[in-house]
């Protein structure tokens, strides 16, 4: 039986110093790696074009500023779509995600024909965090209660961006009605993915903070993060309201 065509989709901005460590980690596995650069000047693009010369799974998206992760991911979904990919994979660039925590992730949605969706989860039993601030984790923690809360479904980890999906689901799920362009990206996601009738299975993680470089997570994409789970609560909560009381 051929090998599922896989396809690891990693966002990037000015992340020189991981590049050579990750790629040489996912170098083992068998897939190919789209990165989608929001136009770092530090010499990133110039690092992974050395790499393509030898390795033509290797791919770039070169955009021009800063549009966001959620747009990222879309660019991403939609060039895998394009060309066959049956898995489609997501991880950061920074080093937090680790490649032997993907290969069992890997292994997990292969082994089981159901799953359509894998998310590597700092919250569930064997999960961790290393080298994280205990204010940044208090504050993920608090994130997923509340979305978990307001949402009203059991993924203990819905705003991680580490995750496998299935591509047919990928097309299911109408991602371009997205709004969130930061980490609630992942919220939407998940949420779609569950209205799709996606079948979700969250594998422990070890998250890890960057050695290099400096987190993209500000004030600002918490906020819209937050904003956007108590609006998405509210339309459920309002579906809900509508089908025992219609007008």
């Amino acid at each position: 039986m051929p090998t599922a065509k896989k396809l690891v989709i990693i966002p990037t901005y000015s992340e020189v110093q991981n590049i050579d460590s990750l790629l040489t980690q996912l170098s083992y596995l068998d897939l190919d790696v789209l990165f989608v650069d929001d136009g770092s000047k530090d010499g990133t693009i110039e690092k992974i074009e050395k790499y393509q010369v030898a390795n033509s799974g290797i791919h770039i998206i070169k955009r021009s500023k800063k549009m966001g992760l959620g747009t990222a991911y879309i660019a991403g979904y939609k060039w895998g779509l394009d060309r066959g990919y049956e898995y489609l994979m997501q991880m950061d660039a920074d080093g937090s995600h680790q490649v032997s925590d993907l290969k069992r992730m890997i292994d997990c949605v292969e082994s089981d024909p159901a799953l359509d969706v894998v998310i590597g989860s700092r919250w569930v039993a064997g999960g961790e965090t290393t080298n994280w601030d205990k204010k940044r984790e208090l504050l993920s923690r608090s994130a997923n209660v509340y979305t978990k809360t307001l949402l009203r479904y059991r993924i203990s980890d819905s705003t991680s961006g580490f995750r496998i999906y299935k591509a047919e689901l990928i097309e299911k799920m109408q991602i371009v009605d997205i709004k969130s362009a930061g980490f609630g990206f992942q919220i939407e996601m998940t949420q779609k993915a569950l209205k799709a009738g996606g079948n979700i299975q969250e594998v422990p993680i070890n998250f890890v903070e960057r050695e290099f470089g400096q987190s993209k997570m500000t004030a600002h994409i918490i906020f819209e993060a937050l904003l956007r789970v108590t609006i998405l609560g509210f339309i459920q909560f309002s579906s809900i309201f509508d089908n025992f009381w219609p007008l």
